[in-house]
């Protein structure tokens, strides 16, 4: 029976439909999947902008210099108060801004330069708390500097918190009281404010950072895993602990924690620098007398070395003498020799 023209129509419609779907849904597919592959390419972008770490900090600063009727005085405490500010400014302005507490893609992805971020607040909050309680205050009974009282504990909002107060607000708060208190220094209406640079209370913030220090290099040289000899307990004859322990300890670092403890030592090593440049700036009568600036200079070097550029796409993790580079090692003997140089200060800083 020959078809009439109504039904070769819906035939033709049919077949013709059934030709259209399939190129529709090609179509939808490959832009679906050209679509994922930018955001991706993007994303990766990104973070690789946002994983460049900052450039150093201007310590010297003409605003550090007062006119008096005998000439220029440099503010003891200028640069140092500065300096303090200026860095933590640099870790909520950088590309990116603060990263530590995103919980967003793509930063939720990263940890490398989160780390670095919270070994650069390690230092921070370490030279805050010498302000407030050392280098602001001429004997441990005279009065809290109430700037600073307020600038130390917004230091210690948890770097990861991502709910209200946020740890950008704190830190960012902490910046402008340090402000204000570097600006009273410079006040002749405010001598109640002041900056003492005595060897007393520099050593015992370089042995707040050599404590760091030492325990950075620990973390960095058990990346290979180490037999080490239990010393808790040595020196004193009379020592007790709270519980037994071996007399020696299987030490080695997670492989997932490797480069995370070698960023978080790389951003300590970062600002640390530039608190010793700035030290060495507030405390050069200190130093020259105790004949200690080589001393601290050489400490300097040792970790700016640790910023040398990374030319791996990641942290190697070779044995020690191994085919393949471990770079915690290597980052691990810049430290370790900077910790060395702080301990030879320490003792040129308690001689009289």
């Amino acid at each position: 029976m020959a078809q009439t023209p109504i039904e070769n129509i819906n035939t033709d419609a049919s077949s013709s439909a059934g030709s259209i779907v399939p190129e529709v849904k090609s179509g939808v597919g490959k832009l679906i999947l050209i679509s994922t592959i930018f955001i991706l390419l993007f994303g990766y972008a990104i973070t690789v902008y946002w994983s460049f770490e900052p450039e150093p900090v201007e310590i010297y600063n003409d605003k550090a210099w007062v006119n008096e009727a005998e000439g220029k005085r440099r503010i003891t405490g200028y640069t140092v108060v500065n300096t303090l500010a200026d860095v933590i400014e640099v870790l909520l302005e950088k590309p990116g801004g603060f990263l530590g507490n995103d919980i967003m893609p793509p930063s939720v992805f990263m940890d490398n330069m989160p780390a670095f971020e919270y070994g650069v607040l390690i230092q921070s909050r370490d030279l805050t708390r010498s302000l407030r309680n050392s280098f602001s205050r001429s004997q441990s009974q005279s009065s809290e500097q109430e700037d600073l009282k307020s600038a130390e504990p917004k230091m210690y909002l948890a770097h990861g918190t991502w709910m209200l107060p946020s740890p950008e607000g704190e830190y960012a708060d902490a910046v402008k009281a340090l402000r204000t208190y570097r600006d009273k220094l410079s006040n002749p209406n405010n001598p109640e404010t002041q900056f003492y640079a005595r060897a007393d209370n520099l050593r015992e913030y370089l042995g707040e950072v050599s404590t760091r220090l030492g325990s950075y290099s620990q973390k960095l040289s058990a990346s290979v895993g180490q037999e080490r000899i239990n010393t808790d307990l040595a020196g004193d004859s009379s020592a007790t602990q709270s519980t037994s322990s071996s007399s020696s300890l299987k030490v080695k670092t997670p492989w997932f924690e490797i480069d995370d403890i070698f960023y978080e030592a790389r951003g300590a090593s970062w600002a640390l620098a530039q608190y010793l440049r700035a030290i060495e700036v507030d405390f050069a009568e200190v130093l020259e007398k105790k004949n200690a600036v080589a001393s601290l200079r050489q400490i300097i070097r040792e970790l700016e070395a640790t910023q040398e550029s990374i030319w791996s796409p990641m942290i190697l993790n070779g044995g020690g003498f191994g085919f393949v580079a471990n770079h915690s090692l290597v980052m691990a003997s810049y430290i370790s020799r900077a910790n060395a140089g702080l301990i030879d200060l320490r003792e040129l800083l308690s001689r009289g």
